[in-house]
């Protein structure tokens, strides 16, 4: 099977173009896979066979797309973790103002020994909680990203073979195909020139048939001229 060549002349669709904006714009990873999925499906399936012939400029192109939105979702991915480690770091400089704030106001309103330890070691209990949530926050996040990198990497790879081993599965599967419609034209072909081989024998037995008629009859017209 021949592979399909891109025309440098197409001509640019603005639509095409708007909804390859939208998708850049807005990538999402399994979206693009199901198109990609999409576009094996709807491929053109040969009849009486389990062989579908794939557009391979739209399957490399789907898979180029992919290839090169991924890294920018994994910067997306870093920059947003990078955002809630400010905001969580803003918390927790917050957390700490309002601690140091109400250690200011106990010591300036509190005077026994014993108020006061009991607010310093509730504001310890207090800084500690949200040094804690905030480290699962950024553990949990951290995880997230770096399991959608490997399931993402690990889908594309997948795919790619597939479709490599599908695409040689079709070419396979359409040169037996030739193979037999080819087959099944020379045995024709073979018998159509035996009729034909059989036509001209024939022709050929009748041609000398009327020859040796036309001989007998001369011989016997000879015979009876002769005094």
């Amino acid at each position: 099977m021949a592979r399909r060549n891109s025309s440098p002349n197409t001509s640019i669709n603005p639509q095409h173009n708007n909804t390859s904006s939208s998708r850049e714009a807005d990538f999402d990873i399994q979206q693009e896979l199901s198109r990609l999925q999409e576009v094996i499906y709807e491929s053109f399936h040969i009849p009486v066979s389990r062989w579908t012939i794939i557009d391979e400029d739209k399957v490399l192109e789907q898979l180029e797309f992919i290839g090169t939105k991924i890294p920018e979702a994994i910067t997306k991915a870093l920059q947003v973790l990078q955002q809630k480690q400010e905001i969580m770091a803003n918390a927790e400089a917050y957390a700490q103002r309002i601690i140091q704030q109400a250690q200011q106001e106990a010591a300036e309103i509190l005077d026994e020994s014993g108020i006061i330890q009991q607010a310093q070691h509730e504001a310890n209990q207090i800084r500690q909680q949200v040094q804690s949530e905030c480290e699962a926050i950024q553990a949990q996040t951290m995880a997230e990203i770096e399991q959608q990198r490997q399931m993402s990497n690990g889908e594309i790879e997948q795919l790619y073979h597939k479709s490599v081993r599908e695409a040689q599965q079709i070419q396979e599967g359409a040169d037996e195909y030739a193979d037999a419609v080819l087959t099944r034209l020379e045995q024709e072909l073979g018998e159509m020139l035996g009729v034909v081989r059989n036509g001209r024998q024939q022709l050929y037995n009748h041609s000398a048939q009327r020859q040796t008629n036309n001989s007998g009859k001369q011989l016997s017209e000879g015979k009876k001229q002769r005094p």
